[in-house]
């Protein structure tokens, strides 16, 4: 105990000697001030990223575009959330270790035999009629980035110039996709949100039994 004593007491005389010499400190609240503006400033000119944020029950998924792989599906996709077409649509075909698939407005409704059937581009790209919206597709910009986990690529049918507004975000690679289907994206933040919705008990027909409902939204972030 004689050991003890003679610390606790110099340490006390420590922290009152650094007490006094803290409040002896000029402050300089114009070089404060400076510093601050410094500061917002520097922040006001980091550049930025348009991401999409899709949220859902179990968290959100931020996905950055690849805007010069694939300009048409990127524009008709941020259309799309600006407008709020995807508001209210579901996760409705999920494959464990593959994809999960959504952006059809047809999920809104409870007809589960019209699931994977709709959806258009948000414009006008010379396929379709141009008199008829809902006949709106995009030409195929395949390009060369894989179908790996979180990879955010556009659904179609038989013909490549089918895309319209379904699409799918990658649960694993797919190397069979590879060139044949239009990758536009990749999920940067949410891993677990793709786990969490990839394994959910599903129907005969890659239906999930529950109901995963999206909303979508644009944010800009800094690189």
């Amino acid at each position: 105990m004689k050991h003890v004593i003679p610390l606790i007491l110099a340490l006390g005389l420590s922290n009152m000697s650094c007490g006094k010499s803290k409040k002896e400190e000029p402050v300089n609240k114009e070089q404060e001030n400076q510093e601050m503006k410094q500061s917002e400033a520097t922040e006001q000119d980091e550049p930025k990223v348009e991401v999409a944020v899709i949220t859902t029950e179990y968290g959100d998924m931020v996905v950055e575009f690849f805007e010069e792989a694939a300009p048409k599906h990127v524009e008709s996709f941020k259309l799309h959330a600006n407008n709020g077409y995807y508001d209210g649509t579901i996760f409705h075909r999920v494959i464990p270790g593959f994809m999960i698939q959504g952006g059809d407005p047809n999920t809104k409704g409870d007809n589960k035999a019209s699931y994977g059937t709709g959806g258009h581009a948000a414009k006008f790209y010379g396929i379709g009629n141009e008199d008829e919206p809902t006949s709106w597709n995009l030409p195929a910009e395949f390009n060369d980035i894989n179908h790996v986990r979180g990879i955010l690529s556009m659904a179609r049918s038989n013909s490549p110039n089918s895309g319209g507004s379904q699409f799918f975000i990658c649960a694993g690679p797919a190397p069979h996709l590879n060139g044949g289907y239009t990758v536009f994206g990749q999920v940067v933040q949410g891993d677990q949100v793709i786990e969490q919705i990839v394994n959910l008990p599903r129907d005969a027909r890659d239906n999930p039994n529950r109901r995963v409902t999206m909303k979508v939204r644009l944010e800009k972030r800094s690189k």
